[in-house]
């Protein structure tokens, strides 16, 4: 989401003062970031002069990894898919979703294929999930229908998967998490309410570790906090990072995980108040470092909202895997998603490759 100037919308004095600043103060309070450069962007969405892009999900193709696929929002009016070299493979009109995740491997409709789940915000005053099926061998979408989430306004959304079964957790826009148990083996996909959670404020970006049980979520104004994500776990919050004008600078939006081997890696946090992101240890929750997309071949990245990465192969134009990030400028063009090699972004950050 855009950042809001009202100081009746923060949720603390420093965030709001911080929101007040041009971005070039911010920028220059905040603490240091290293430079990459996208190796790639995504054809613009089509919802011309607005905020309109907002979340990216990704499938690795194990067959053909450079033949991988990005699905992404146009929050004003519905589903992209693209392929690694940004053209667009498919647009499905499915109206004001706002949040996107995909898993493969899960049980649809008599079948097994690619569910995509999408926080469906047609309904302001009901949230749902919107579930789509990713055809692989053409890249297109199909709709399955939609399963309601609770009362209040969709925000964020991610998948998490383990022995028990397989969630949706759908962020509202006043905090309030719910984890729902999702079902899409049938003709009709079936959704229930297992459990809520509570932020204080504004939040909307999440990602769920399967490895861990961990659950991050990002309160706008206030930081990235964890959360376990079973079923039947603590529905107490961790912090894990204050928006402090620091290390993340308000608003605190898009969250990803960069898994490495069986239980490591980093979390990152799009630092959108500075256009920036922020990475933490998943082992201990410490700080590593941040980077900015800055101008190259292709223009840089500002005032992120979604961001997704997945570490692996993903043929040589993207070397140790794919970060996508949305684009809140793009120059005169409309929105897009920029992507970057996870390599650079560990070289920059002198992170183990």
């Amino acid at each position: 989401m855009r950042r809001v100037l009202a100081i009746a919308a923060c949720a603390s004095l420093g965030a709001c003062a911080a929101k007040e600043m041009p971005v070039e103060q911010r920028i220059a309070l905040a603490s240091p970031a290293a430079t990459v450069t996208a190796r790639g962007e995504t054809a613009p969405v089509g919802t011309a002069n607005s905020d309109a892009a907002d979340d990216p999900a990704i499938w690795r193709n194990p067959a053909d990894p450079a033949a991988s696929l990005i699905v992404g929002t146009d929050k004003k009016a519905g589903l992209y898919v693209y392929g690694l070299d940004g053209k667009v493979r498919d647009f499905l009109d499915a109206g004001r979703v706002n949040n996107v995740d995909l898993k493969d491997g899960v049980a649809i409709n008599g079948g097994t294929g690619v569910l995509v789940v999408a926080s469906d915000r047609n309904d302001i005053a009901q949230a749902k999930l919107a579930l789509f099926r990713l055809d692989t061998g053409t890249a297109r979408l199909s709709a399955l229908g939609t399963v309601p989430a609770g009362a209040g306004e969709a925000y964020g959304v991610c998948l998490y998967r383990d022995a028990a079964g397989l969630y949706a957790f759908i962020v509202l826009k006043d905090g309030t998490i719910n984890q729902v148990a999702l079902d899409a083996s049938g003709a009709t996909p079936a959704g229930r309410i297992v459990r809520t959670m509570k932020l204080g404020t504004q939040s909307e970006g999440c990602a769920a570790d399967d490895r861990t049980g961990m659950l991050y979520v990002a309160e706008e104004d206030v930081g990235l906090w964890k959360f376990d994500a079973k079923a039947s776990g603590s529905v107490g919050p961790v912090r894990i990072a204050a928006a402090d004008g620091k290390n993340i600078v308000a608003d605190a939006e898009g969250v990803a995980i960069a898994m490495v081997g069986e239980k490591d890696g980093y979390v990152l946090v799009s630092s959108q108040g500075d256009n920036a992101y922020a990475a933490y240890r998943i082992a201990d929750d410490g700080y590593v470092g941040r980077f900015r997309i800055a101008a190259g071949t292709v223009g840089g990245a500002e005032e992120t909202d979604g961001i997704e990465v997945m570490t692996g192969d993903f043929g040589p134009g993207f070397p140790g895997g794919l970060f996508v990030a949305q684009d809140g400028h793009n120059g005169a063009g409309a929105q897009n998603f920029k992507l970057v090699a996870w390599d650079d972004i560990a070289r920059a950050l002198g992170l183990p490759r």
